[in-house]
């Protein structure tokens, strides 16, 4: 008995060993050609991103992410050529992926945010954006948040999220600018005399540029107390604040030199006496 039933386990091991070694092998030369295959694949997903440019810390993050994503695919794919059963493996997989995404869902938000920021690039490092009401020179852009440093030399750090699905003013992405700058003068005052002179000194700064269009000078207003005027001049954007300061020197200067007053906010109180 004891032989007949070795003789019967014997034939069960052979039987099994001739039904599964084929899967076996067929599987362990997937697995290594599959790893083989996956190298030389994601070296081209990488040169891909590097010659479109892709933000030079993004690269090795989503390398990293397509060569994790392949492995797991492969060996699936490997475990179900055995007869592994995988649809409930990838149900657990699924469910966990669900928990984790439900608990860290800000974290992914700002991670989403961060990549579409990088990808996308509406900014870049030591460009002077505008958003979340900050304004500062974008310090380093991370996965999850951006940090602005400020011109007082504060630090403020951003989640990605809430950059990238609000408005970004870039203020320094293109080369020029305009600079927009108003004068006031009072109801006395010549505007013919005053716009002459507002042309004349915008026009002689050398930093002024034609290109897209030359000085403009406009009488703009009758305000309450005032009478407005506009200046618009183009510049190199390097030169935008050297423009704006050094005209509000220059205008003042030149105002006193011609007599031509600056007012002030006022308003005039007449009192009434009534008698009884």
């Amino acid at each position: 008995m004891e032989d007949f039933n070795l003789q019967n386990h014997s034939d069960q091991i052979v039987s099994l060993f001739i039904d599964f070694a084929p899967r076996v092998i067929l599987a362990i030369i997937t697995l290594i050609i599959g790893f083989m295959i996956i190298k030389p694949v994601v070296k081209t997903f990488r040169n891909v991103l590097q010659k479109n440019n892709i933000e030079a810390s993004l690269v090795p993050f989503l390398s990293n992410i397509i060569n994790i994503v392949l492995r797991v695919v492969l060996i699936i794919s490997v475990a179900s050529m055995i007869g592994v059963e995988t649809t409930s493996f990838i149900a657990v997989l699924g469910a966990a992926g669900l928990a984790v995404g439900l608990a860290l869902q800000g974290s992914l938000s700002n991670f989403a945010g961060g990549v579409l920021i990088l990808i996308l690039r509406p900014f870049k490092v030591g460009d002077v954006i505008e958003t979340q009401g900050f304004v500062g020179v974008v310090h380093e852009i991370q996965i999850f948040n951006t940090h602005i440093k400020t011109f007082d030399n504060r630090r403020i750090i951003l989640p990605n999220s809430a950059v990238s699905n609000n408005a970004i003013i870039n203020i320094t992405l293109e080369d020029t600018r305009r600079v927009d700058m108003e004068f006031t003068i009072s109801y006395d005052d010549d505007i013919i005399k005053t716009k002459e002179i507002l042309l004349e000194l915008i026009k002689s700064d050398e930093r002024v540029i034609n290109e897209p269009a030359e000085p403009f000078v406009a009488f703009r207003e009758m305000a309450d107390s005032a009478l407005v005027f506009v200046v618009r001049a183009w510049c190199n954007k390097q030169d935008y604040w050297g423009i704006y300061f050094g005209m509000q020197e220059k205008v003042k200067q030149r105002f006193d030199q011609e007599g031509i007053s600056i007012p002030f906010p006022q308003r005039d109180v007449h009192l009434y006496t009534h008698s009884n």
